[in-house]
């Protein structure tokens, strides 16, 4: 299960822009796996100038929470600016009924300066070094969900879902791949508008366990999506929707609940879903 959260998180996008008023983006995420609903991740980002701040929790309910207990809770903070975002700092406290693990890591300039794991990692024959070139021009996995709009193009351009987008989550570094599929209409509590549909590839490149099925099974995935909606005032997309096929069936998060507030954009009221995503093709 230790790739399936990540493959979630990770797989949606970068950041460009510079814009001169607040504003907040809140979204609450039913998550499920093989058709079973599993919990809610709510996510909320703020950005003022070309600053952000990124909060989230994830919690497990019914079943799934009775028998893992399984909760946490993510940080990121730093600043949009070209392609990618370039973050700060970055923190997630993951728990279960049985055991936690924190991870705390600092970064300058796409550069990890330092990080804390806690408690940290068994030392493992089959886990691939991560050599000081890994820590190098790469995004924190929450930061890596904001996906500036190329300088060029209009934020629903197809080409801004071609990306590679490299990740390090303080253990591993990965890349993203993601590549246009087709546009889509979407109407969901809070949205409605077109999306970009971008197919995703997961690259390990260092610090994953090289013979574990759960990691060849990954690397050779090609079953996982992320719809990517627009942000207007800081030119960016976010996802809507995030699906990848595990080894026990397809996992999914999908917005339930979109609020955009703040000065740069009149605020909508945020409803709750009584649908998940109703969708249908444009082009």
């Amino acid at each position: 299960m230790r790739l399936i959260a990540p493959a979630l998180v990770t797989l949606a996008f970068a950041g460009m822009g510079s814009f001169a008023q607040a504003q907040t983006l809140k979204v609450t995420y039913d998550i499920s796996l093989a058709g079973l609903p599993l919990g809610t991740a709510d996510l909320s980002s703020s950005f003022n100038g070309s600053k952000y701040q990124m909060t989230g929790k994830a919690k497990l309910t019914g079943l799934a929470m009775v028998l893992t207990g399984g909760k946490g809770e993510a940080a990121a903070s730093g600043s949009l600016a070209g392609a990618t975002p370039r973050s700060a700092n970055f923190e997630v406290v993951s728990k279960t009924s049985d055991n936690q693990r924190s991870v705390r890591m600092g970064l300058k300039e796409g550069r990890v300066a330092n990080v804390e794991i806690d408690p940290p990692l068994e030392p493992r024959p089959d886990r691939v070094p991560v050599k000081p070139a890994d820590k190098r021009g790469v995004v924190d996995p929450m930061s890596a969900l904001l996906m500036p709009a190329l300088a060029s193009k209009n934020l629903t351009d197809p080409a801004n879902c071609d990306r590679t987008i490299p990740v390090f989550d303080g253990a591993s570094r990965m890349n993203v791949i993601l590549t246009y599929a087709e546009t889509k209409t979407v109407q969901v509590p809070g949205y409605s508008g077109p999306v970009l549909v971008c197919n995703a590839r997961y690259v390990p490149i260092s610090g994953h366990r090289s013979e574990r099925p759960a990691t060849k099974f990954m690397q050779e995935n090609r079953d996982m999506s992320v719809w990517l909606a627009p942000v207007e005032g800081p030119r960016l997309l976010f996802p809507l929707k995030v699906s990848v096929r595990t080894m026990i069936g397809m996992g999914e998060l999908h917005a339930s609940l979109w609020s955009l507030e703040g000065e740069a954009k009149p605020s909508r009221r945020a409803v709750k879903a009584e649908e998940a995503i109703k969708a249908e093709a444009s082009q």
